[in-house]
């Protein structure tokens, strides 16, 4: 065994990787497996993909580990994430103070980046949001949806449009190179959501995995965690 099996909401990705270089001094293991839309990679453990751990919001989490797919005792959150807004680099920042300045820049975009609106965590509340607002049937040519959140970033990243922006959760907007978080959500289209780690059943490597969330969680990772973009859960 060489590498510790990883399903994982793309909302985890740049945490996971900023740790991977202390995890296999610790471990002699790499991290290798997938990062994507949680509602997929849910599918892919009911499916049987071989997996240590998974990564993924709390209420997909506590649901896998009511299946048996998950060992409850070892559900760990890891933080808070926010749905936001992004824009490419060097575009001018988009106003989202309330939900009028949302409505106004979804409608002055003429291309809209955002993951799956049917399995991802922001592409799901992505489409909630421009119902909310109204806006769903006037948008909808402009939507560039994408399987998840960092793919519909790179694609914003190197957009030919001439005022793009694009929306999915902003851990995934920060390590995209290329793109700038602009701002949250604004009250009211808010969405913060906790992701939790856990050791899968059917783990091989069931003690590395649970090395890993320790890593994710401890105290002396919490600044990797915010450069990341998640927030404390306190918070």
């Amino acid at each position: 065994m060489s590498a510790l099996s990883i399903l994982s909401g793309g909302a985890a990705q740049g945490l996971v990787t900023s740790l991977a270089p202390r995890f296999r001094a610790q471990t002699g293991l790499d991290i290798a497996g997938e990062f994507g839309a949680v509602g997929a990679m849910a599918d892919k453990l009911r499916s049987g993909t071989p997996t240590d751990i998974v990564i993924l919001t709390s209420a997909i989490v506590a649901g896998l580990a009511r299946e048996g797919l998950l060992v409850a005792g070892s559900m760990s959150d890891i933080g808070l994430v926010e749905t936001a807004v992004a824009v490419r680099t060097g575009d001018p920042l988009v106003t989202t103070k309330d939900a009028a300045s949302l409505r106004d820049a979804l409608l002055r975009a003429d291309a809209i980046f955002v993951p799956d609106t049917q399995a991802s965590t922001a592409g799901i509340h992505v489409a909630k949001v421009l119902r909310q607002l109204g806006v769903a049937e006037a948008v909808a040519a402009k939507l560039r949806v994408f399987p998840n959140g960092a793919t519909a970033m790179r694609q914003l990243a190197n957009s030919g449009a001439i005022k793009p922006i694009g929306c999915t959760q902003s851990t995934e907007i920060i390590i995209t190179e290329g793109v700038t978080l602009s701002g949250s959500l604004p009250s009211g289209c808010e969405l913060s959501t906790m992701y939790t780690a856990a050791v899968a059943t059917r783990a091989v490597a069931a003690q590395q995995a649970q090395q890993l969330i320790d890593m994710l969680t401890a105290a002396d990772a919490r600044e990797l965690r915010v450069r990341a973009g998640f927030l404390d859960a306190r918070n």
